[in-house]
């Protein structure tokens, strides 16, 4: 502990691994493992195809390509610290540790909402806008619009560290998680949280909140404009281009809500229930995002199946 007058701030906190569930650790990380090579590999695989075939240098191949990034960190924030702690028993991380890992992990989560938006806003244009479609989302302006996520992500989560840092901890310093959470860390102080809380909850309604209303807007939007096309198959064929990111959007929203309203509302949920949500919220969408994408969209199975030939001939 680190001591100075009334002030106390923890030098470490000790990471949980699946409660109940300890002596299993060695055998539970090799679908973990199985998880993150999938994330790893399906994302890298992704930004190759996608950078060595010229007919997918489109702005929804270039939001795919942002979000594979994004699912990338992700993966790299909490591999280390999870697989550290299944393999070798490795509890332990540094309070300046913790405050980085948490930092990066929230922006990623941000930056991954916002690059879903952004996906919505693509499909209403290419369906609803078909002819102003290339017009609007240049090479240009889809670079302004990344440049434009990762600093409203960066920005508005500026302050958490800092406010984190002011408090004063006593007593517990057991994370509910393998890697650092906000609400975790917060509910670890010992002094007045209502700044935390409130700054925490305004930039999450602000952001991701926003970002998923007009997510679903976008979809009624593009609905509507389903709905005027003359035949059936034409509504399928604009529906089918959304499928993939009406499935991604859901991978990554519903354990995020989930998630989030366990930290603020569920004190009595089972601790295993909080460590299962926290897990499926952090690695499966960036291990499914990328099978999910490659099993519905044809150009990049096709761009897939070429560059394998390529390496077999």
């Amino acid at each position: 502990w680190e001591f100075n007058g009334s002030f106390y701030q923890p030098s470490a906190f000790l990471m949980m691994g699946i409660p109940g569930l300890e002596a299993l650790h060695p055998w539970l990380s090799i679908p973990f493992c199985a998880l993150y090579l999938s994330a790893l590999l399906g994302n890298c695989v992704i930004l190759f195809i996608v950078r060595r075939t010229p007919s997918l240098h489109e702005p929804m191949y270039y939001f795919l390509c942002m979000l594979a990034l994004t699912d990338l960190g992700l993966a790299l924030c909490t591999l280390p610290t999870t697989l550290g702690l299944f393999w070798f028993g490795v509890r332990r991380i540094a309070f300046d540790a913790c405050l980085t890992q948490m930092y990066f992990i929230h922006i990623l989560s941000f930056i991954e909402s916002s690059v879903l938006l952004a996906m919505a806003f693509d499909r209403f244009m290419a369906i609803s806008h078909p002819l102003r479609h290339a017009a609007i989302l240049t090479r240009s302006t889809v670079l302004k619009i990344g440049l434009a996520i990762v600093l409203r992500g960066m920005l508005s989560l500026l302050p958490i560290p800092f406010l984190l840092k002011r408090l004063t901890y006593c007593g517990r310093t057991e994370l509910s998680h393998s890697f650092c959470f906000h609400p975790d860390i917060m509910n670890l102080a010992c002094a007045d949280i209502k700044v935390n809380v409130f700054y925490g909850m305004i930039i999450l309604l602000s952001t991701v909140g926003m970002d998923f209303v007009f997510i679903v807007l976008s979809y009624i939007l593009i609905i509507r404009t389903v709905v005027s096309l003359t035949t059936r198959e034409e509504c399928l064929k604009a529906l089918n281009t959304c499928v993939s990111h009406i499935c991604a959007v859901l991978v990554f929203f519903i354990p995020m809500i989930g998630l989030s309203m366990i930290h603020r509302f569920g004190k009595n949920v089972p601790p295993l229930v909080n460590t299962l949500v926290a897990y499926t919220y952090l690695i499966i969408p960036p291990a499914l995002n990328p099978v999910i994408y490659s099993i519905k969209s044809t150009h990049i199975r096709e761009a897939l199946l070429r560059a394998l030939c390529r390496k077999r001939g």
